[in-house]
């Protein structure tokens, strides 16, 4: 399975962008998804989850009430909104999908290749 992101770039503080992680195919038994972020000298940080179902969301204090995380399962992909960007938002975001394999039971763990955001003050 691959996923691949999308949708990021170079915005004003204020401004909106929204991520796309799209999936090759259809992931099964997934037990996390969600979006992380690493900027230039800091660790990578969780930004946003969403329960399997989609039912229920959780995000970094940081994020809260600016960013909304999503899914389309008809398009197999995942999304990240983010409005209001702040300066401190600039980072490589990465999308994160981790479950268990139905076959054998063995955990996967399948990571974008991150798209980066940038906010100008």
């Amino acid at each position: 399975v691959q996923l691949v992101e999308s949708g990021g770039g170079l915005v004003q503080a204020g401004g909106s962008l929204k991520l796309s992680c799209a999936a090759s195919r259809r992931i099964f038994n997934i037990n996390h998804m969600g979006w992380y972020r690493q900027a230039p000298g800091k660790q990578r940080e969780l930004v946003a989850t969403l329960t399997s179902g989609g039912g229920s969301a959780n995000y970094a204090d940081s994020v809260k009430g600016r960013f909304t995380i999503s899914r389309d399962n008809a398009q197999n992909t995942m999304y990240l909104q983010m409005n209001s960007l702040k300066p401190e938002d600039t980072a490589v975001y990465y999308c994160n999908v981790r479950g268990l394999n139905a076959y054998n039971g063995d955990e996967y763990d399948y990571w974008g290749q991150g798209t980066q955001v940038t906010v100008s003050s």
